[in-house]
Formats: structure tokens, sequence, C-alpha cells
């Protein structure tokens, strides 16, 4: 299929613009909004629309999804040698391996639901679920820092309130009729305590 071949083009390229753009991102656009930037779900959101966007089958699906966040994880920290003169050695730290790594697994979940969430079927609905659960995990997170003196409040309650609002906004974009978009939101209450668990194991809190 020629739109599973261009995936060896799009998967890069938007890997790189994540990753820049993420950066420029956080430096110039002020909380709450700039917050954003240093969202893990931000990311697989990111991944999942890529994968909704394009007509890619499901393991190409995955692969492009992949190869899009970890791509976009050295091109994160080149914008911010550039623009900086942050320490080239970032690039390949084992800090930049991490975030690899979570691209690897952000990008075979969201990348494989990005493709389910446009594939009729009874997996549908929570595919098109998972982009507002996991923002609402973050948000979850975000709402437990509130009152902790190591973070600021009114920082933290803006971050939930642009979290959640984001989480609804995409899934009424992405669903195709109000009961469907309704469904996806119900169902991402169950999810998103799932992905609150998951971002607490891998040191997201």
């Amino acid at each position: 299929m020629v739109s599973n071949r261009i995936v060896v083009v799009v998967a890069p390229v938007a890997g790189v613009l994540l990753g820049v753009l993420d950066f420029v991102w956080i430096k110039y656009v002020p909380s709450p909004f700039g917050g954003l930037g240093n969202s893990l779900a931000v990311w697989a959101v990111a991944a999942f629309l890529l994968t909704r966007g394009f007509r890619w089958s499901l393991p190409v699906g995955i692969l492009g999804a992949i190869v899009c966040l970890v791509v976009a994880v050295p091109s994160y920290y080149l914008a911010a040698t550039l623009i900086q003169n942050d320490d080239w050695s970032n690039l390949y730290n084992a800090n930049s391996f991490l975030w690899m790594g979570f691209g690897v697994v952000a990008g075979v979940v969201f990348g494989g639901t990005g493709v389910l969430a446009r594939t009729p079927g009874r997996l549908r609905p929570v595919a098109l679920a998972m982009p507002a659960a996991v923002l609402f995990a973050e948000a979850v997170i975000a709402a437990r820092r509130i009152g902790d003196p190591s973070y600021d409040t009114t920082g933290q309650v803006g971050s939930v309130a642009v979290l959640v609002g984001l989480g609804v906004m995409i899934t009424l974009l992405v669903g195709r009729s109000w009961a469907q978009r309704g469904l996806a939101l119900l169902i991402a209450l169950p999810l998103t305590a799932i992905g609150y668990v998951l971002l607490s194991v891998t040191g997201f809190r």
C-alpha cells in the first residue's frame, strides 16, 4: 500500500517536528499551557493522532509511532543545544535513552490504539478513550501535587484544568458522533485509574 510506504518519511519527520516544537513550546509558552511541553501524555497523544490520521495498517502504525517518538527525543535535546547551548551529551546520555524507551512503549500502545480508533469493531470505543485517559491520568498526578510545598499550587491547578480540557477536546475531535464521544469519555474514567498507576510506577508523580 502506498499509504504504508510513506511511513518511512512521515514518521521521522513527525518525530523531528515533535521534538523541536516541544522544546520551543516549553521555552516560550507561559504556564500553565507551557507545561504541556513536559507532558508524557501529550507525546502519547501525538503518536495516537499520527496513526489515526494516516491510513496505515496496525503493524505499520505501531512502527511509525515508535519511530516518531524515539526520533523526537534527540530532536528535543538537539533543539535545546542549538537554542540555549545545552550540552551535546544530552542527545545520547542515559536520560535520553530512558525517554526513548518510554517512546517505544508509548508508540506500541498509542500507535496501536490510533489505528484501532478508526477501525470498526469492539475495541474502537476503548481506543477512542485512550487520549483522554492518559491526559486525565496526568491531571490526577498534577492534582495530587496541590498543596505540596515543592510545587506551585496555582501552576498545578492550571495544569489540571488544561490537561482535562485537552482530554475532552481531543475526544470531541476524534469521535464521529455524540454517542461515540460520550462513550469514549465514560470508558476513559476507569482507564484513567489504570494510567495513573502505570505513570506512578514509572516515576511520574
